[in-house]
């Protein structure tokens, strides 16, 4: 009986933390435009390519940005948090935690996720994503 006090009370916190984990998201979210360029700064720097985004909702007060190696996904690139001011260009270089990319061979599949977070950061309410080879 000690035994099945001490898992339920675990399994619960688990549960419980892990949903303070995510944001969730909006039922009507918009679908976010993403698009990018490499530019001869890309390449195994920390300087993050400036990124236009679309259909961002007025609300929008953040923009959450990560990249992924589709083809490494043990690595991570990182990305950043920015304030959105209705600028649908993140400047270059922008995000604080970034990593570009750097295939040790040949060209891999790169994402950028952005998302659209309210003034308390507590609701997502648009989420976009785009994928792009480098080297392309």
């Amino acid at each position: 009986m000690k035994v099945s006090r001490v898992i339920v009370p675990i399994a619960l916190l688990s549960v419980t933390l892990t949903g303070c984990l995510s944001v969730p998201v909006a039922e009507n979210a918009a679908q976010l435009t993403v698009d990018w360029q490499w530019s001869e700064k890309s390449g195994c720097t920390d300087v993050s390519p400036a990124i236009t985004v679309g259909n961002v909702p007025a609300a929008t007060k953040y923009l959450k940005i990560r990249m992924s190696d589709l083809d490494k996904p043990t690595f991570s690139h990182g990305g950043g948090e920015v304030a959105y001011t209705g600028d649908k260009v993140v400047p270059e270089g922008a995000l604080n935690s970034y990593y570009g990319p750097c295939p040790p061979s040949g060209a891999h599949r790169y994402e950028f996720v952005v998302r659209a977070l309210n003034a308390e950061k507590n609701l997502v309410l648009g989420e976009g994503k785009n994928m792009r080879r480098y080297p392309e």
